[in-house]
Order: structure tokens, then C-alpha cells, then sequence
């Protein structure tokens, strides 16, 4: 009898032999350590788990995991993991991307494997800059960012990577920071074990070219006045002695309140697993910028077919009525001809 067991890891079974070549005090530091320290607790077997990464800081990634994985090209790391993810749906594919890399060049591939719900977990580290490219202006950086691209400032209204992902339809949807590694892994955790594509946008520090970027919400002093949690099934409220809340207008507007003006009772319970994603995208619209009170947490986690399992299912189903494909068939039916010299 074969034993199936997963054997028992650690963190340092998860670590490659390879030199960590991020800038000292890069945020990406402590991203990798919560992963490499919570993959042991997933029931994961190391041979069937693979990293998948565009081009960036961010991509180095796949390098330091003792896994297999995939330094592809860039913003094409979606596309490379939903192949790998429809063909082998045995194996634990993440996506590990930046800002730049996968909301830039590789918008497309972003959005159309989260509509397509692929059995992907996508990490997104998201430093409002490209880092790898010496500090140019990312399509996160907020309007008016100086940098080596936009000596006069940018002109351009950033994306908000969770309204993105939300408007594409994925199932699973969330937001965490660098400097909580509690946070970063239960979120990593939750993400990993959805069915279908979850996207978690990761607030990254680059202390290299945009040091402090999300210092005003994720600062450990300010960090309770700042931060919202979101946590299914309970009153939205936050603040050092849960003073503030969030509640929906008579309009429909969400917006934050003083729980002591406006009574518990008004304040907006979070409901993750509500079909519809207006009232998540609302949430995701709540803060302006990272300098204002922002949800951190699940906005989104709902249940829908997963691609690659449509999949499988069609081409069994298709088998069963039209019996096994003919492939010289294929190549000469309809539109054929031949050439004479």
C-alpha cells in the first residue's frame, strides 16, 4: 500500500539554495518569509507546487522557492499559469507579479484568467513605482507622482487593483500589507485554498524609490486608525476603541461614520460571499488613496465553475458523442485547397 502522507516540512525545506538579491529593507523580504513559512502548514507536497512570474523585483521570486517554478515574460505569467493550471490540475500554481508587470503590459492576461475563474493564486506586489527599471511611474502611481518618467508629475488616474480584479468577476479578492506577516499569511492561506482564481493585492514597500508610500495607513502607530478590517459576517468599525464604522447611505453610498453618532445597529455588516460585487467594489472606492482609512481583508469570496474543471468536463463530454477525434480529418475538412507550381 502506498503511503500517500504529505511529509512534514519547514520553512527551510521551502527555501532554495539561491542568494536573495532583493535592496535591502525591500518589503518583498517579508512577502517571501510569510509564504515560505506557511506553505509547510497547507498539506502541500513540494514537487506539485509551482511559481509562475512575470518580469520585475517581484519575479525573482520562483529563484528562492525550493519548488518548481517559471521566470516568464512580462505580464505573460497569467497566461503561462493558466496553461499549466487547465493541463495539470493536480499541481498548487501561484502567480507572482508587480504592479507594473501585470496591470500594465499585462492587463489582458490579468483580467481574462480571473473572468475565466483558472485555479490560480495570484500575489500582487504592489509598490506604486517599477523598481527593477530604476523608479519610473507605474499604473499605480497616484496622479501628480514625480518620477524619472514624469518630471512634471503624472497625468494619469491610477488603477485600484481590487476595483480591477472585482470588475473582472474573480471569485476571490483581497488586500494585505507587508508589515503584518499574521495578516499576510491567513490571507495567503484563504487564497490558496479557494476554488478558482483568487487575487490578493499586497501593499509592498520599495524603500529604493518610493520609501514610506503606504507609511500613513500601515505605520504600526497609525495602523488601528487606518487600516478596516473585513471580516465576514461582522460590523465593519475600526479605530483604537472601534469608534469609527462604515455604513451605506440612503443613496447607496458607502462611507465612514462615528459608530457613537450613527449606533452600531447602522453600521454595515460585511458580507464576503455576496454574489453580487457592487457593494465590495464600493468598499474597494472607500479610500481615495493610501493616506485615507482603507479596507484590508476579503472583499470577495464566492463560488463559481472553475475553468479548467469546464473544461475537462467538455472534452469528455465531447468525446462521448462525437467518439475520438480525427486529426487528418481535422486538417483537411472545409476550407482546403492546393497549390500548383
Amino acid at each position: 500500500m502506498t503511503d500517500t502522507a504529505v511529509p512534514v516540512t519547514t520553512r527551510k525545506d521551502w527555501t532554495s539554495d539561491q542568494e536573495v538579491r532583493w535592496c535591502p529593507g525591500c518589503g518583498d523580504y517579508s512577502i517571501l518569509a510569510a509564504v515560505q513559512m506557511l506553505l509547510p502548514d497547507l498539506g502541500v507536497r513540494r514537487e506539485n507546487t509551482v511559481f509562475v512570474s512575470g518580469i520585475g523585483c517581484a519575479a525573482r521570486f520562483p529563484y528562492y522557492m525550493s519548488t518548481y517554478g517559471m521566470h516568464s515574460i512580462h505580464g505573460r505569467a497569467p497566461a503561462v499559469a493558466t496553461g499549466l493550471a487547465v493541463t495539470r490540475p493536480d499541481l498548487d500554481v501561484w502567480v507572482v507579479t508587480g504592479d507594473g508587470d501585470a496591470l500594465s503590459i499585462g492587463g489582458n492576461h490579468l483580467i481574462h484568467a480571473l473572468r475565466r475563474n483558472v485555479n490560480i493564486t495570484i500575489l500582487l506586489f504592489n509598490n506604486q513605482i517599477y523598481g527593477l527599471t530604476k523608479g519610473q511611474y507605474s499604473p499605480t502611481s497616484e496622479q501628480g507622482k514625480v518620477t524619472k518618467s514624469t518630471p512634471f508629475g503624472s497625468l494619469e488616474t491610477p488603477f485600484n487593483p481590487i476595483s480591477l480584479a472585482l470588475g473582472a468577476e474573480a471569485t476571490f479578492v483581497a488586500r494585505t500589507h507587508d508589515m503584518d506577516r499574521k495578516h499576510m499569511q491567513e490571507t495567503f492561506r484563504r487564497a490558496h485554498d479557494h476554488r478558482g482564481a483568487a487575487f490578493v493585492e499586497i501593499y509592498q514597500n520599495c524603500n529604493v524609490f518610493n520609501d514610506g508610500a503606504f507609511e500613513r495607513i500601515t505605520g504600526r502607530d497609525v495602523r488601528a486608525e487606518e487600516l478596516i478590517p473585513l471580516v465576514h459576517g461582522e460590523p465593519i468599525r475600526f479605530g483604537t476603541e472601534g469608534q469609527h464604522g462604515v455604513v451605506v447611505d440612503p443613496d447607496g453610498r458607502v462611507r465612514v461614520a462615528e459608530v457613537a453618532q450613527v449606533g452600531e445597529q447602522a453600521l454595515l455588516v460585511h458580507d464576503e460571499q455576496r454574489e453580487d460585487p457592487g457593494l465590495a467594489f464600493q468598499l474597494s472606492r472607500l479610500a481615495r488613496g493610501p493616506y485615507e482609512p482603507t479596507p484590508i481583508g476579503v472583499f470577495r469570496a464566492v463560488q463559481r465553475p472553475e475553468y479548467g474543471d469546464a473544461m475537462s468536463r467538455q472534452l469528455l463530454d465531447a468525446a462521448e458523442k462525437r467518439g475520438p477525434g480525427d486529426l487528418e480529418a481535422l486538417l483537411h475538412s472545409g476550407g482546403t485547397w492546393t497549390v500548383e507550381s
